[in-house]
């Protein structure tokens, strides 16, 4: 089975549309959407009612940071982050409320383990961003092949001979035989805001058969993404960003 894995989403309607369009050019039998679907962009509605969707039609949809703190109120984020979770909670209707307050932190098919952050400790949300990180996360996964989100940035992890842990640096594109004799750790960079330096919205298509991970990107609208931002008044910088990946 082809799976499409996304992650942080963002409330970038154009991204996401660009995105699960390529999915489905490229055959992808089902979808897993890593969390995070909004926060940040100015289409959170509309991004949660489509996640709403695919759950429906059977895909994975867990909780991001971001959307626990929707309706938890004792998260912290920066400044930015949070006046953008203020204005979301008041575009948010309370079916979509309810949607993202009710998605699980981690998921388990098989031998994928799905979660949005760290899998030692979903609910602390800390970031993969080096081999001790993904290491940490190793040591507490039992699947073979793990996926994670929340960083923005595209990464590979994996166990080498002696305990070793590798960090590979993803080609778009190009497939990745996941070899069975080794655990791994993809984390898929962000759909909504990249901050790789690359702004096209990043996601992956893993094959359970074969076990081959592609790492993918889309062009889409970032002009209207960004548009829509600074029409709603929210913080510059979330548009301006979106432009460079950052």
């Amino acid at each position: 089975m082809l799976l499409a894995i996304l992650s942080d989403i963002h409330a970038n309607r154009e991204a996401f549309e660009a995105v699960l369009a390529a999915a489905e050019a490229a055959g992808a039998a089902r979808y897993v959407l890593l969390g995070d679907i909004v926060g940040y962009g100015a289409d959170p509605e509309w991004c949660a009612e489509r996640a709403m969707q695919l759950a429906a039609a059977g895909a994975v949809v867990l909780r991001g940071n971001h959307d626990d703190a929707v309706g938890n109120g004792s998260i912290t984020m920066n400044a930015t982050a949070m006046f953008a979770i203020e204005w979301t909670r008041r575009q948010l209707g309370r079916e979509t409320r309810a949607f993202l307050a009710a998605r699980p932190m981690k998921a388990r098919e098989g031998d994928c383990l799905f979660v949005h952050a760290d899998a030692s400790a979903p609910s602390d949300w800390n970031y993969v961003r080096d081999t001790s990180d993904a290491g940490q996360h190793l040591a507490a996964c039992e699947a073979r092949v793990s996926f994670c989100g929340h960083v923005h940035k595209p990464a590979l992890y994996c166990t080498a001979p002696g305990g070793r842990i590798t960090h590979f640096c993803p080609v778009s594109a190009t497939p990745v035989p996941l070899l069975p004799q080794r655990r791994w750790l993809a984390v898929m960079g962000a759909v909504g805001q990249p901050r790789d330096g690359n702004p096209a919205a990043a996601f992956a298509l893993y094959d359970t058969e074969s076990t081959d991970l592609r790492f993918l990107r889309v062009a889409y609208d970032v002009e209207t993404a960004a548009g829509k931002i600074r029409a709603a008044s929210l913080p510059a910088a979330l548009a301006d960003r979106l432009f460079e990946g950052r």
